[in-house]
């Protein structure tokens, strides 16, 4: 959403990639050290038909207007806001909230409860990119519902970009 608000260039955008799916892949792996389990896994749990699918966009949608609305309102309040929503969406949600592509990839090689089979991962990260899409236009609708305040407008040179 942000490379497409250009608000991050796309170099800085592939970055964030790597770094999030690296980042999710070692987390993975020191999760299974740290409860003694193989460290190279890949997952069996089942995640898929409608319910799944919906229930991710619904996830995703929900996290991308905590980000934006919190980025406006109080950005200080962002990590915790982040936080709170997706263990709050780990219970509310069919899918357990992934709301990541980054979290769908790096849960795929674990074959625990929190897993999700590989074949699986490119429907939700359909699902997660229609959900993003939907929070980021319902965000610039408010935006102009607003009275003309520009309070959709991401500032790349915000510091909590670079966070």
């Amino acid at each position: 959403i942000f490379l497409m608000l250009r608000a991050l260039r796309a170099g800085d955008f592939l970055n964030y990639v790597g770094m999030q799916v690296a980042g999710g892949i070692a987390g993975t792996l020191l999760a299974h050290l740290m409860f003694d389990l193989p460290l190279f896994q890949l997952s069996q749990h089942v995640r898929d038909g409608p319910g799944q699918i919906v229930s991710e966009i619904v996830a995703t949608f929900g996290l991308l207007l905590t980000i934006l609305g919190c980025r406006h309102a109080r950005p200080d309040l962002v990590p915790v806001a982040v936080a709170l929503y997706v263990v709050a969406g780990y219970w509310f949600t069919a899918s357990t909230c992934f709301a990541n592509p980054a979290v769908a990839i790096a849960r795929s090689l674990t074959d625990t409860f929190s897993g999700i089979r590989p074949r699986d991962v490119p429907w939700f990260i359909l699902a997660e990119i229609a959900g993003a899409l939907l929070a980021a236009g319902l965000f610039r609708w408010l935006a102009h519902a607003a009275g003309g305040r520009e309070i959709a407008r991401i500032d790349a040179a915000d510091p909590s970009l670079r966070a």
